[in-house]
C-alpha cells in the first residue's frame, strides 16, 4: 500500500512541477499587419497604383497625418517571459507614397531601428506649494471656513 501512495505522490508533484514550469513559458505574439514578403515586393513604383496596392496589400494601418498620399502597414513580432511586458522582437513598417496622381512614387522599409525605449524615471514631478500629509489633507480644512470675519448672521440682521 505505502508503493501505491508513493507513487501517487510522485505523479501529483510531477503534474504540479509541470503547471508550475508551463507559468514560465515564452509568449510569443503578433500585432498589426502580417506582412507577406512576395505581396509587399509585388509592389512597384511606377507600375501600381491605389487601387492595384489596396488589393494587393489590403487596407494600410494607417493613412499618413499630414498627407493621404502616404500609406503605412506596420507589423511586430513580440516576446516576452511570464509576467514580463512584452518587447519587440521584429517589426516593419512598410511606407508607401503616391504622387498627386494616384501611382505609387517610393516604397520604404524601416524595421526594429524605430523603435524607441522610454524609460520613465521614478522622480516625483516638482509642483509648486507646500508638500501636505494625508491627514493634513483630511482636515486641512477645518476650521478655515467662515474664518474671514463672518459672524453667520446677514447683513440686514445682524447677531
Amino acid at each position: 500500500m505505502i508503493v501505491g501512495h508513493g507513487r501517487t505522490f510522485a505523479l501529483g508533484l510531477a503534474a504540479a512541477g509541470a503547471l508550475l514550469a508551463s507559468g514560465c513559458t515564452r509568449i510569443r505574439d503578433h500585432q498589426g499587419y502580417i506582412a507577406e514578403e512576395t505581396l509587399i515586393s509585388a509592389v512597384q513604383p511606377g507600375v501600381d497604383n491605389r487601387d492595384s496596392v489596396l488589393s494587393t496589400l489590403g487596407r494600410p494601418t494607417f493613412v499618413g497625418q499630414f498627407s493621404e498620399n502616404d500609406w503605412y502597414y506596420v507589423s511586430r513580432n513580440t516576446r516576452n517571459l511570464a509576467f514580463n511586458m512584452p518587447r519587440p522582437d521584429s517589426q516593419t513598417v512598410l511606407r508607401v507614397r503616391f504622387d498627386q496622381a494616384g501611382n505609387v512614387a517610393s516604397v520604404d522599409r524601416k524595421g526594429l531601428e524605430q523603435v524607441v525605449s522610454i524609460d520613465p524615471s521614478n522622480d516625483k514631478t516638482p509642483t509648486l506649494g507646500r508638500e501636505r500629509g494625508f491627514i493634513e489633507e483630511l482636515f486641512g480644512n477645518i476650521g478655515a471656513v467662515g474664518a474671514t470675519g463672518q459672524s453667520g448672521g446677514s447683513a440686514d440682521n445682524p447677531k
